[in-house]
């Protein structure tokens, strides 16, 4: 069921969704496994979809931390709504992932330890992207981490501008294989970061 209903959105909303399964158990746990479930108060996950690395963060965290899912499609929030009502400390959001700065105030997180991300950065406009990659390093922490996987290196570039270490590792165990990026904030404005062309692309 989950399969099919990621699959319908896919077809409704194919720039937006990026993949035409959910993200494998695999991927899930390349996903989480950078974070200090120890230390974290504050987790961001971007396009949450239908819960795969939501639940991965569920089953790991320690009962304190809060995770604010931020979901731009109806259905899924929908469908996230539904399914995690019975959690505590858990918040989830309708909107866009470059709001970020405007829903942590709305529910008084004062910054994130980790932002994880499923959005396809390869098809949103750059515009977007740039907003939500801006706006995700004004949220970080200090040595916070963007984590965030990709099915090509094409926007390497363009995200590793942002920070000031990037790491990349492959899970073949998807489909299809995907690429997570593990991004430490940097400690500079993004004001200062000079524009690099995506030569892989």
């Amino acid at each position: 069921m989950k399969k099919f209903s990621f699959l319908f959105q896919f077809m409704e909303n194919p720039k937006t969704i990026g993949a035409i399964l959910p993200s494998s158990s695999f991927l899930g746990d390349k996903m989480i496994e950078k974070i200090d479930f120890t230390e974290a108060n504050y987790i961001v996950e971007y396009g949450p979809g239908t819960g795969v690395f939501t639940d991965k963060l569920l089953s790991k965290r320690n009962g304190k931390t809060i995770i604010l899912l931020v979901e731009n499609n109806m259905k899924f929030y929908a469908m996230l709504k539904e399914r995690y009502k019975g959690h505590d400390n858990i918040y989830i959001k309708y909107g866009s992932a470059e709001n970020i700065e405007t829903y942590l105030q709305e529910y008084h997180i004062p910054y994130a330890d980790y932002v994880i991300s499923g959005l396809p950065f390869s098809s949103l406009p750059k515009k977007i992207s740039w907003e939500i990659i801006d706006n995700t390093t004004k949220i970080l922490k200090d040595n916070g981490l963007f984590i965030t996987f990709q099915y090509t290196k094409c926007k390497k570039a363009f995200i590793k501008q942002f920070f000031a270490k990037l790491e990349i590792t492959r899970e073949f165990r998807n489909w299809p294989p995907a690429y997570i990026f593990s991004c430490t904030v940097a400690n500079k404005h993004a004001e200062e970061i000079v524009d690099v062309k995506n030569t892989n692309c």
